[in-house]
């Protein structure tokens, strides 16, 4: 007892410190309590006043804001900010800030140093860092993030702002967006489909193609442009009679006739983006294609071009081709195996299915080029699925004509002084009539010229004009040349209107003798090959006649080494046999009074049985059936003997 009672002395005696040390610990934990409690009080009430709103850069309103952004002058007086020359956007789009550095000394803007132009060098806002924005009275906290450091992309954006509800976030998306579209109203947005991880990505932004720059057949352009317009207004049409809301072009002739660039004009009257599928590209499958379908958007046009090539692994498309399948030799299907290792496994049936199956898109136009329509297969240029057909031949006189006058313009101010002199002629109470020549329609969007025209062409008179481009056409035969090839030609003489008529006859005929060559040349290579092909074919033959010969000739010696190696076994066979009967036809032999006549007939037996048995034994290596042999006795003890022998034969091949 006494001694439990010293155990306890120590802690009676520091009783006071253990109750402050109890008390401290009550205390800091009541203001630790207290100060998370008004921590996140103040917080609650923050967050019921501040808005936030988060943009992916994946997204379009990334991109609208960024662009709004740029427009700021406070973005660009940024108290931290980065260097940079790459003044252009991800969607082409100028995203550069007031505060960029501008060069005093330069002259012009459009002024190449060594082939390049010179670079600007802008001031963007550094990453991690806030801004503060004043807008319609509320002041707005932006800050840009990256999602993804390492990688060094995907930036994120965050706004926020002091307000009791949305309604200033959703003016500044919304006039962000205006802005954008209003300044990227004349590009045409490229987007190409990725199988890494199957999704579309943004390829690059160009400028919108007037229609009046494609020069077709007459009333082909207004075909197409109305029957895009007009599927485009029926979706309530389509979904009231259960048809799907797709539709399919196809886009068929000869190569350089304008076919992508139809589309790309088309793109840009009506405003869609161009999503492109490269069906042969590393990577594609079913199940990818099928992804990449579902997440086209309902407005947009689909490309798939060469697509009588789409399932080609060659670099070339020869005319003997038709793309039916054909039979499989051993060296294709090495050369199968080799290129299915590009991970390309798409099939005819997993595209049709992708076009139009059950989870295909709606709401697109889809179009298809292909320069052999024979090759397609019938299910994949049926009605449904390419429902318009549009043939391209080689340029015609009228378009002949027709390019050279896109290409070189005429002086408008002698139409003007008549319209003027219309107008003053006129009732003077009237207003005057108007001088500017009308516009093609399809030209009204198109952004003003802001740069001076570099090319000195000389303006001739549209009379003057219209008579080169009548001579040019007269010149241009009829269905010869591509297009692509009358615009190669004007490109070479854009200054030179005058000279590139005159010089016309002479480029055609540069361009048959071109033709012929080039022609010629195929021919001889196609004998080339076919000859170096029956050579290999004809050398093959050989070594494989000169290879079954050897085996052949291995066989019959080694058929020849077993016959004679039987024969050896029988030989030595018969000699075992002949030694064991030998001594007693010695003892019969001086037992008689003729002992050497008898010998004699004896060895004349014996030589005759030998030969009798070594033929019995051959037929029997050889399969034979057996044989019986008969030897003329010449005595009785001979006969005796010989019938001994035939009998020890007969038993041997038994």
């Amino acid at each position: 007892m006494d001694t439990f009672k010293s155990l306890l002395s120590p802690l009676s005696m520091n009783t006071g410190a253990i109750q402050d040390t109890l008390k401290l610990v009550v205390i800091g934990g009541t203001v630790e309590t207290a100060r998370r409690a008004s921590v996140s009080a103040w917080n609650g009430f923050v967050d019921s006043f501040f808005l936030t709103a988060h943009f992916s850069q994946e997204d379009y309103p990334y991109d609208w804001l960024m662009h709004w952004l740029s427009k700021q002058p406070a973005w660009g007086r940024s108290r931290e900010f980065e260097i940079t020359t790459r003044s252009s956007g991800r969607m082409g789009l100028t995203t550069s800030t007031t505060g960029d550095l501008e060069d005093d000394e330069e002259e012009e803007e459009d002024t190449l140093v060594h082939g390049r132009r010179k670079r600007k060098v802008a001031f963007m806002p550094s990453v991690d860092t806030t801004h503060t924005i004043y807008y319609r009275g509320h002041w707005l906290r932006i800050t840009r993030t990256k999602r993804y450091p390492d990688y060094g992309h995907s930036c994120a954006l965050k706004i926020s702002v002091v307000a009791r509800n949305n309604d200033i976030l959703k003016k500044l998306v919304l006039e962000a967006k205006r802005e954008y579209e209003k300044d990227a109203e004349h590009r045409v947005h490229i987007f190409l489909a990725d199988t890494t991880y199957p999704c579309w990505r943004w390829n690059g932004a160009r400028q919108k193609r007037p229609m009046s720059s494609i020069v077709l057949q007459p009333g082909v352009k207004d075909m197409l442009l109305a029957d895009c317009k007009d599927f485009l207004q029926s979706e309530e049409w389509y979904a009231e009679r259960g048809i799907p809301f797709r539709r399919g072009y196809l886009l068929h002739g000869v190569p350089g006739s304008g076919k992508t660039s139809l589309i790309h004009s088309l793109a840009g009257e009506l405003g869609l983006d161009i999503y492109v599928v490269s069906l042969s590209s590393k990577g594609m499958s079913d199940n990818t294609l099928t992804t990449l379908m579902g997440h086209v958007p309902s407005r947009c046009i689909l490309l798939l071009e060469d697509l009588d090539a789409a399932f080609t692994r060659g670099v070339s498309r020869d005319e003997k081709s038709t793309g039916a399948p054909t039979a499989v030799t051993s060296e294709e299907k090495d050369k199968a195996k080799a290129d299915a290792t590009d991970g390309s496994t798409l099939s005819l049936s997993g595209l049709l299915n992708s076009l139009d199956g059950v989870a295909a898109a709606e709401g697109r136009l889809l179009f298809a080029t292909t320069n052999h329509i024979e090759r397609l297969d019938p299910a994949l240029s049926r009605p449904g699925r390419m429902d318009v057909w549009v043939n391209f031949t080689h340029a015609t006189k009228w378009q002949a004509e027709g390019i050279f006058k896109c290409f070189f313009p005429y002086r408008k101010e002698e139409k003007e002084a008549k319209d003027r002199e219309l107008a003053a002629a006129g009732d003077k109470g009237k207003a005057p009539a108007s001088a500017e020549p009308t516009k093609d329609a399809s030209q009204k969007n198109l952004p003003g010229s802001k740069k001076k025209f570099v090319h000195q062409i000389p303006l001739l008179s549209e009379e003057e004009i219209c008579e080169l481009a009548k001579r040019f056409a007269d010149a241009i035969p009829e269905d010869e040349l591509s297009v692509a090839g009358l615009q190669g030609y004007l490109l070479k003489n854009k200054t030179r209107p005058r000279e590139c008529v005159e010089e016309v006859a002479a480029w055609v005929i540069q361009e048959r003798e071109i033709r012929e060559k080039l022609k010629k040349e195929k021919a001889e290579k196609e004998e080339k090959e076919k000859k170096e092909r029956e050579e290999k074919e004809k050398k093959e033959k050989e070594e494989k006649e000169k290879k079954e010969k050897e085996e052949k000739d291995a066989k019959d010696a080694k058929e020849k080494l077993e016959r004679k190696e039987a024969r050896a076994a029988a030989k030595a066979k018969k000699a075992a046999k002949v030694a064991v009967a030998t001594p007693a036809e010695d003892s019969s032999a001086t037992a008689t009074s003729s002992a050497s006549s008898d010998a004699d007939t004896s060895t004349g037996v014996e030589a005759d049985t030998e030969e009798s048995v070594t033929s019995e034994e051959e037929g029997a290596t050889t399969g034979s059936k057996e044989k019986w042999v008969a030897v003329k006795p010449q005595s009785v003890e001979a006969s005796t003997a010989t019938e001994e022998v035939v009998v020890e034969a007969v038993v041997a091949s038994a």
